[in-house]
């Protein structure tokens, strides 16, 4: 499968959102979303897509596959079901957990991690600060970080910027452009901002302003 052919399947099932007003996580605006969460409710079509990244990874010996909580949970279960399947060897799938402002291994999955070798999986790439944390707490853990998979790649994301992990494979790369406040043009014109999706109801909530809903 081509990556036409994956973004066809983000398209069919809503993924991918198009003249909006989104704000993105790290605070940055754009017109542009990939709405992950209307794929993860298609059972079907989110396996076949962690299928697709499992055969990448097949050969890495990897042990365990970790993502971050809550939509990873997800990515990791599949993916590891399928790296199971195609070695015929156990690959367990845990995940890390947000705490402050940093992700932490917790439930006994750190036993999972230590001395394992671990991919780590990301569903989207926007600044990459949520995969290099948890590349972070897998490596405190003592696990030895392979690599990072991802669904997709919008914000040119690099492996040195996820603290040098040694591959980053997505499914998809996209530039989709996005905007300081400041310069933000919807911002400027007035166009409301979306807080169905993305962080715009936080955005909203901070600056003490009424949400609104896009139409």
């Amino acid at each position: 499968m081509n990556a036409d052919q994956i973004l066809e399947i983000l398209r069919q099932v809503g993924a991918i959102i198009t003249d909006s007003h989104i704000v993105c996580k790290g605070g940055k605006h754009s017109a542009s979303y990939i709405n992950k969460d209307m794929l993860y409710a298609d059972t079907i079509r989110i396996s076949t897509l962690c299928r697709i990244l499992a055969r990448k990874f097949q050969d890495e010996k990897v042990k365990t596959v970790i993502a971050p909580a809550i939509g990873g949970v997800i990515l990791s279960q599949w993916v590891a079901y399928y790296l199971t399947t195609f070695t015929g060897k156990k690959v367990s799938a845990v995940y890390a957990e947000k705490e402050n402002n940093f992700f932490v291994i917790k439930r006994g999955y750190d036993r999972f991690v230590e001395g394992s070798r671990v991919l780590v999986l990301e569903d989207v790439l926007t600044t990459g600060e949520s995969a290099r944390k948890v590349v972070v707490a897998t490596r405190f853990a003592g696990g030895e970080v392979i690599g990072v998979g991802a669904l997709c790649n919008r914000g040119g994301v690099t492996a040195k910027k996820l603290a040098d992990v040694p591959t980053l494979f997505s499914l998809v790369n996209m530039n989709l452009e996005v905007w300081l406040e400041f310069e933000c043009p919807m911002c400027k014109k007035g166009i409301p901002i979306n807080t169905e999706v993305g962080h715009g109801r936080e955005y909203l909530a901070q600056r003490g302003e009424k949400s609104e809903k896009m139409l």
